[in-house]
């Protein structure tokens, strides 16, 4: 084995550096001694040369697994690149036909070939491990290793079944690294990897060029997205979606707006991926709009911004995704977009998944909440979490140090939640022991007998919004821990315990508020609403609907009229630009709208607003006709929501959405076919004499009907009486 060997002199001769950085020589002479190595460095850090540069020193084959074929390609291209002979990095997986698996196997057996990636799918596969069988290995380098566990952000059931492969195929030294892992995804690695006596090497996970930012996520999110796109020229960015269809819809946007874009996702042809990672690599175009199917192992130094239209599943894939900026140590801003109800949607996701799976997500889901209402040092946050102290109060790259809050005294809410937690005998989660020092007798609660505790209800007078940030800053202040291990129960550390006896100043910044105003199906809601506008364009809708003898909300919504008064459409074309205005709504109804709005504009000179037009292209409009010819055909609406990929709230969202703007659907024979006659006629009678199709007020009013059947039946009535 060659230990001695000049690793400074083989860097340069492979890969034409002079230096190493941070821990790669030791993790690189580790992995030559033959030992079992544990590599956590963070995205950028330069963790493949950490398994490329001994492959090509030692002799067989080093065998890579690796999640994605995108990012195989793009390594094997970049060593094949770097030497003078053919095959010596190949790749192999479901991408390749019988041609090309033979010529790699040759190789292999030729001993060309010191570098094979492989998915985990195709490690498994049974001729693969007797082909396997007959080579040497170098040793096994498992990257994103954080896959193998079920806390991952990323986790993929095929990596539990590496080490058994590894088994089968032959032992030799394994690395394993990831680019983001809590202290129980560490654990759950190694475990899983049998790999527990492993030399580890954990690299700092702060990057101080990057610039960290959550923005309430507002109607106009496309505008801004837009807007400071524009503000930033040809440089090189990622906006991440979690959704392929909001992928397309903003990709086409940022087109139609003169920005060199492209959609990025896994449900796009291999081909089409291909095209476009080249397209960005080489600078053909500036911004890929994608799911977290792109940028791993993405080797592109000068992303200067990474956008999360929605918030992340968690921080580590937060962490891992921003980690994508600035990789070159300039520039790299990291702007998320907020919205709690977001957090509500990526919930019900998890429903009908197995109970621990739900489990967890929650608790991934909870500290992504945490770090986004938070208003303490964002990079102090962050590295908390992955178990890493940051000495500073203010970082001077994120939203929260640049325009930080006041701080308030909280020592006394700090000894009612402490004493709480000592009370339940360190058993409970951030919830319950809200709920206990707020005095709410939960049922969990009662069920425990903690209501007849002396301190029940120590803090029912102190505002709900503090006992969040006080958890927070106090397991971040190191006087509480949060049990991973445990679902997440609150523990006393020594340091609590000491507070507790003798309590010193403990001052917070209270959370940020996220006002939930954000539109799914997006409006522009920019400018000021117009008061007096409004006021008059409620009373001719009343008008209109007492001549057609309608509810008023069956003419135009609330959000309509609110957007005509700040937007000021004067036209029946511009009025399509109005959420909730389709061509035939307007046409039937919008000329006295649009003939107000004018006259009020005239009368008080009022300038109509020229800013920044974003230009959106006909959005969903196919996607639409497919749902639209499915009901025209009588198709199960549960069917139809299989086949477009949707769950069934957000089938009806899409249909509101198409009703609404003045389509007539006709859905009764799903609503004959699941509801009963008489509850269809109540909930029709309701909305045709109620003055608001609210769903809250809908729901009180009507009491023993499901959200489901509320909406179906709004749906019926919208179709027949204002369509």
């Amino acid at each position: 084995m060659p230990i001695d060997v000049n690793l400074t002199q083989q860097l340069k001769q492979h890969f034409g550096f002079d230096t190493f950085k941070g821990d790669q020589e030791a993790i690189i002479r580790n992995v030559l001694e033959g030992n079992d190595t544990f590599v956590l460095m963070p995205t950028g850090g330069g963790k493949s040369l950490c398994y490329q540069l001994p492959s090509l020193i030692m002799e067989g084959t080093a065998i890579v697994i690796s999640p994605l074929i995108a990012l195989m390609k793009n390594q094997v291209d970049v060593i094949n690149g770097m030497s003078e002979e053919e095959g010596v990095a190949h790749y192999l997986n479901s991408s390749l036909n019988k041609a090309a698996i033979d010529q790699v196997k040759n190789d292999i057996l030729a001993g060309k070939t010191k570098l094979l990636y492989v998915a985990p799918e195709s490690l498994n596969k049974d001729d693969n491990v007797e082909f396997l069988k007959t080579v040497k290995i170098s040793f096994y380098a498992i990257d994103e290793a954080h896959c193998i566990s079920e806390w991952g952000h990323d986790f993929r059931p095929e990596y539990r079944n590496i080490r058994p492969t590894i088994q089968r195929i032959g032992n030799a030294p394994v690395i394993a690294l990831t680019a983001t892992a809590t202290d129980k995804v560490r654990t759950d690695i190694k475990k899983n990897l049998g790999i527990v006596d492993a030399k580890e090497f954990n690299s700092s996970f702060n990057r101080p060029n990057l610039y960290y930012e959550v923005r309430p996520k507002t109607n106009d999110i496309n505008k801004q997205i837009i807007r400071f796109i524009k503000q930033n020229p040809g440089k090189s960015g990622i906006v991440y979606c979690l959704s392929r269809k909001k992928v397309e819809e903003l990709a086409a946007d940022l087109c139609a707006n003169d920005i060199k874009a492209a959609a990025y996702h896994a449900g796009l042809e291999s081909t089409k991926r291909s095209e476009t990672q080249d397209d960005f690599l080489m600078e053909r175009i500036d911004v890929i709009v994608a799911t977290i199917a792109f940028g791993m192992g993405i080797d592109k130094p000068d992303v200067r911004f990474v956008i999360h239209y929605d918030i992340p599943k968690s921080l580590e894939g937060y962490y891992q995704e921003t980690g994508r900026a600035g990789r070159d140590g300039g520039e790299g801003k990291c702007i998320t977009f907020y919205s709690y109800k977001d957090l509500q949607k990526l919930e019900k996701f998890m429903e009908g998944k197995p109970v621990a799976e739900q489990d967890i997500g929650r608790q991934l889901l909870q500290e992504t909440a945490a770090y986004a209402e938070s208003s303490v040092c964002r990079r102090k946050m962050l590295l908390h979490y992955f178990g890493e102290e940051y000495p500073k109060d203010n970082c001077g790259n994120c939203d929260n140090c640049l325009h930080p809050k006041n701080k308030i005294e909280a020592k006394d809410e700090l000894i009612i939640v402490l004493s709480a937690v000592a009370a339940v005998k360190e058993n409970f989660r951030a919830e319950y022991i809200i709920d206990f020092v707020k005095g709410r007798a939960t049922d969990d609660i009662v069920s425990h007998k903690h209501d007849q505790l002396e301190e029940f209800g120590a803090g029912e007078n102190v505002n709900d919004k503090l006992w969040n940030p006080v958890i927070r800053q106090a397991i971040i202040a190191g006087y509480l821990r949060k049990d991973v291990e445990n679902y997440g129960l609150l523990k006393l550390t020594a340091a609590g315990k000491r507070f507790l006896k003798k309590p010193v100043s403990f001052m917070i910044v209270e959370d940020t508020e996220f006002k939930d105003d954000y539109v799914e199906e997006g409006g522009d809601g920019a400018g000021a609403l117009d008061q007096e506008l409004y006021a008059m364009l409620r009373d001719l809708r009343k008008q209109v609907a007492r001549q057609l003898k309608v509810p008023p909300y069956v003419i135009f919504q609330d959000i309509s009229l609110e957007q005509m008064a700040t937007m000021y459409p004067v036209t029946i074309q511009e009025l399509q630009n109005i959420q909730g205005v389709g061509a035939g709504k307007a046409k039937r109804y919008g000329q006295p709208f649009c003939e107000l709005i004018s006259k009020h504009c005239q009368e008080n000179e009022i300038e109509r607003p020229e800013e920044l037009r974003v230009r959106t292209v006909a959005k969903k409009s196919l996607f639409k006709v497919k749902i639209i010819q499915s009901i025209d055909r009588k198709i199960d609406l549960e069917e139809i929501a299989k086949a477009q990929g949707l769950d069934f709230d957000e089938l009806l969202t899409e249909i509101e959405s198409i009703v609404y703007s003045g389509i007539k659907l006709n859905i009764d024979y799903y609503i004959e076919d699941v509801m009963d006659e008489d509850k269809v006629d109540d909930i029709y009678d309701y909305f045709y004499e109620s003055e608001t199709d609210d769903l809250d007020t809908a729901m009180q009013e009507l009491g023993d009907c499901t959200e489901e059947e509320v909406r179906l039946v709004r749906l019926k009535f919208f179709s027949e009486m204002a369509n």
